[in-house]
């Protein structure tokens, strides 16, 4: 019996992406679905149930972003977006419009796979895969609330626990200040991005080691990213 393949809906209106895509994922083990306007990929994401659509935000009928907020109304399919649009202000827009990721044309392969496989470890994350999260010597267990690098214990505040697990529930993904800032201190202080930048510095002192990579990356501009090995 042959394990199921991952079903991914490509949602672009120009053939040479979606013809480029479609065997270059299909290469890759996965069952492609295509659509070329916001509402065929409303009715796909119904009818077929992906477990992962890549977006255009430049489609002829709707706005990407209007597509990922119907979406967000009924499913919690992880959405990567993939578009030519570069502005920092778009990217907000449509991660907090309830994208998982974002992907800027030209791309590379390589980094759109990644993506791929952070948003559907993400959607195991939300399903109940265990809450035990490991990258270099710092292991983070949201059973018991400890953070450890080594054998040693991370002694962190109230506050800098709730901002770290934020980060390991949507590890590999890009999360904007304002999410953070509203999921750590509620929506009055969605404004604070100075005092959301004197959090992550003082968690990062302590859960990051000198001279290694680090372990929360700054995406300029837009928010940052729990790196997932």
């Amino acid at each position: 019996m042959t394990a199921q393949k991952i079903r991914v809906l490509i949602v672009d209106d120009e053939p040479q992406i979606l013809r480029f895509l479609r065997t270059t994922l299909s290469a890759n083990g996965f069952d492609v679905v295509e659509a070329a306007t916001g509402a065929e990929a409303l009715r796909h994401a119904a009818a077929d149930a992906p477990d992962v659509i890549v977006l255009d935000l430049g489609l002829p009928d709707m706005d990407g972003k209007d597509v990922i907020k119907k979406l967000r109304e009924w499913s919690q399919t992880p959405v990567v977006v993939l578009s030519a649009r570069a502005r920092e202000l778009e990217k907000i827009e449509a991660l907090d419009a309830g994208a998982d990721d974002y992907v800027n044309k030209p791309f590379g392969i390589g980094e759109l796979m990644a993506r791929l496989r952070a948003a559907l470890r993400h959607r195991l994350m939300r399903e109940g895969s265990p809450p035990i999260f490991k990258i270099g010597a710092l292991t983070v267990d949201l059973v018991k609330r400890s953070v450890k690098r080594g054998s040693g214990q991370v002694h962190l505040t109230p506050k800098e626990y709730d901002l770290l697990r934020v980060f390991v529930q949507n590890a590999g993904k890009v999360v904007t200040q304002r999410q953070l800032l509203e999921a750590v201190w509620g929506p009055a202080h969605v404004a604070d991005a100075s005092y959301l930048r004197v959090y992550i510095g003082q968690l990062r002192r302590k859960i990051e080691a000198e001279g290694e990579p680090e372990i929360i990356e700054n995406e300029p501009g837009v928010g940052y990213r729990l790196r997932d090995e």
